[in-house]
């Protein structure tokens, strides 16, 4: 058994991006664990630490050296190999010369497809230190930063100056120049609390060092948890529970080496602006975990993290309160003045907002989404004038002051004012929801007129940007389309409305005005559309085959594509699903290769088994209508299952391409009336045994 130690790297600099702290810190733990895995460096396990001042990758039981290794070359062929008399030929010596050795010391390499000279040499594995430096430079090369930055008189780049780096294997330092500086065992730890140089023995010692000496909590998810448990503590003791949301989590920790909660309080007169202003503010601005008693409620106090034990916190808690007060008399400033004028005098300021150069601006967008909503409403027997009136007022909170001072507020300000503004409360409601769903599984709107007008605006920005040759590429999408279409889809397939996805998209491009070729648009959009639903359908745990035979007869409809789908799904278990699905392949096989035209209907059948399976045809046809008439899928395709035995025995006795021609043509008539029965759910031949 190999040698192993464990390997820290730590790189020390100035206070890194906090919102891009963790994925800088993840990159880096993923770049040296894809160096040493493609070095061929075995190891047990690898953990990364971050800081504000550090990122540090730790490899657990990492080998000492790359193991030995057996390399076979291939030289010229034999018949290349020697001169006519028998000597080597220059191609051999040569080889021989290019493997260090000479021709006596290579082999004969013979294959079924033909025979070379070779040369196989056993090359021994390196040190995994000498391995490590360009492993490291590699992984820092390729973490994601945006915009490098020089400093000094340096030519190195990184996201921020850097000051010192630790590599260690085992209690070894590697030498080695990273970014500039020349590692060593010398780490830092609090900028205030142990600014002197501390030194770490060994990578198991690091945390440790840090925390006792240096006041530095290494580890990113221990800080994060310290950081919940004391705001929930803190809270507590205002009879309150901190409300605290993951990416501001992740923010506080990315700015606090040595985390100390401090509790703050507000003007309880603040309390009567909307909460989400309230908490909007103390999060966005001032990076604070609001407070809300047991019921919800928003309480007038704050939990702020301080990178440092000060001697005077009451200090530290007055200048928190000093700094929070203005914050939220702006947004007191805001609310009151945004009342002043209700939302619909706003809306002929739209036509001052562009929303797209082609596709004009907010106000014509506004006018589309309103037509569309209207359709939308009629197809689903909703209340058309509240789906209008709401898709009319949707974004002109756009145009309010809170909106333009707090962006993510916009829907839910829409929402408040609308209410003050003394409009029906489904309208008020839908003017927050038709954002939703705003993330992946992200909830959907809960109103009939929310599900409306976020519909409506959705496949007016999708159909639109599209019409402008805006179309999503690799990883580029500026408008966010794939997102929005997913939107569409899971509004549609999780609150079961029967609608037709493609007359939907021809009501919205329709009601543009500038030149574009509508047929090509119209078919980008459907398809980018159910490419996006294969992924949502995958992700439910359905199966590409399963998809592409339901994708096979080309449903509109996204609930009756997933309501096909899953019958499909139901279907495949039957115990004669397989046997069925051979036979569909067989029969469309058959027709497909078929230079003979089908009988326009079944006529005489010669043989007893094809007989039995018009007739058990024709019965099951006349069963399923019904069923098919209630879209229950699963049903039709459990009763067309039992047609296999006669399916089965059909393809054993009898011969489908014989030559009495009006047999021929009869029996391929009776193969398409039974594959169409089966494309009246979903083409099961395309099920995978």
């Amino acid at each position: 058994m190999s040698e192993t130690r464990h390997l820290l790297f730590e790189l020390g600099s100035e206070e890194l991006p906090p919102k891009n702290l963790l994925n800088l810190a993840q990159a880096l733990q993923n770049g040296i664990v894809a160096g040493l895995n493609e070095a061929g460096l075995a190891f047990s396990g690898s953990r990364f630490y971050a800081t504000p001042r550090r990122l540090a990758v730790l490899i657990e039981h990492l080998d000492t050296a790359q193991p030995n290794k057996t390399v076979e070359k291939r030289g010229p062929a034999l018949q290349a190999a020697y001169a006519p008399d028998g000597s080597p030929s220059k191609a051999a010596l040569g080889f021989a010369a290019s493997c260090g050795t000479t021709f006596d010391q290579l082999q004969e390499l013979k294959t079924d497809k033909g025979a070379w000279l070779s040369y196989t040499q056993e090359v021994e594995g390196q040190a995994t230190e000498k391995l490590i430096p360009d492993i490291i430079r590699k992984s820092l090369a390729m973490l994601p930063i945006a915009k490098r930055m020089r400093w000094g008189s340096f030519t190195t780049e990184f996201v921020r100056p850097v000051h010192w780096a630790v590599l260690l294997f085992g209690e070894q330092v590697i030498e080695a120049e990273i970014l500039g500086l020349t590692t060593g065992r010398a780490t830092q730890g609090h900028r205030f609390h142990a600014p002197e140089q501390l030194t770490v023995a060994s990578p198991e010692a690091y945390v440790e060092t840090l925390h006792e000496k240096g006041r530095v909590i290494a580890d990113f998810e221990a800080r994060k948890t310290l950081i919940r448990e004391a705001a929930n503590k803190a809270a507590a003791q205002v009879n309150g529970i901190a409300h605290i949301e993951d990416d501001l989590l992740d923010e506080v920790a990315a700015l606090n080496e040595w985390p100390v909660p401090v509790t703050g309080n507000f003007d309880p007169r603040f309390l009567e602006l909307p909460a989400e202003v309230l908490i909007t503010t103390m999060q966005t601005n001032q990076k604070y975990f609001p407070v809300k008693s047991r019921d919800g409620a928003l309480l007038p106090h704050f939990i702020t993290f301080s990178n440092i034990e000060s001697k005077r916190p009451e200090s530290i808690r007055r200048g928190n309160e000093r700094v929070i007060t203005p914050r939220l008399t702006d947004a007191e400033f805001f609310w009151r003045q945004d009342r002043k004028k209700p939302l619909a005098e706003r809306v002929l300021s739209m036509a001052n907002i562009v929303f797209q150069e082609k596709l004009g601006t907010v106000a014509d967008k506004t006018e589309r989404v309103i037509k569309l909503a209207e359709v939308i409403a009629n197809l689903l027997q909703a209340d058309v004038e509240q789906a209008k009136r709401a898709a009319l007022l949707a974004k002109t909170d756009l145009l309010t002051d809170m909106v333009g001072e707090f962006g993510n507020l916009q829907g839910i300000m829409g929402r408040y004012y609308a209410l003050a503004d003394g409009e029906p409360a489904e309208v008020a409601q839908a003017i927050e929801e038709h954002y939703l769903p705003k993330q992946a599984g992200g909830p959907t709107p809960g109103s009939a007129t929310g599900r409306i007008v976020a519909l409506a605006d959705k496949i007016d920005t999708l159909c639109g940007i599209f019409s402008t040759g805006l179309i999503p590429t690799g990883d580029k999408d500026p408008y966010a389309l794939r997102r929005t279409a997913i939107g569409v889809l899971r509004i549609i397939v999780e609150n079961r409305l029967p609608l037709n996805i493609r007359d939907l998209i021809d009501v919205a491009l329709g009601q543009f005005t500038h030149a574009f070729d509508v047929e090509a648009t119209r078919a980008l959009v459907s398809d980018f559309v159910f490419d996006r639903l294969k992924g949502y359908c995958l992700d439910q745990g359905y199966s590409a085959d399963e998809f592409e035979a339901v994708m096979a007869v080309n449903p509109s409809e996204p609930l009756d594509f997933v309501q096909r789908l899953a019958a499909v799904k139901a279907f495949r278990q039957l115990p004669q699903a397989e046997s069925l699905s051979a036979a569909n392949k067989r029969i469309r096989n058959i027709l497909k290769k078929s230079e003979t035209a089908p009988a326009a209907s079944v006529g005489t059948l010669a043989e007893a088994q094809e007989q039995r399976l018009f007739e058990a045809a024709n019965s099951a046809a006349e069963a399923i209508q019904p069923l098919l008439a209630q879209r229950d899928y699963q049903g039709t395709l459990s009763r067309l299952a039992q047609l296999e035995p006669v399916v089965n025995d059909f393809f054993d006795h009898v011969m489908v391409m014989c030559d009495d021609p009006e047999l021929r043509a009869n029996r391929l008539a009776l193969l398409t009336l039974l594959s169409e029965q089966f494309l009246t759910c979903a083409d099961i031949s395309k099920l995978q045994s």
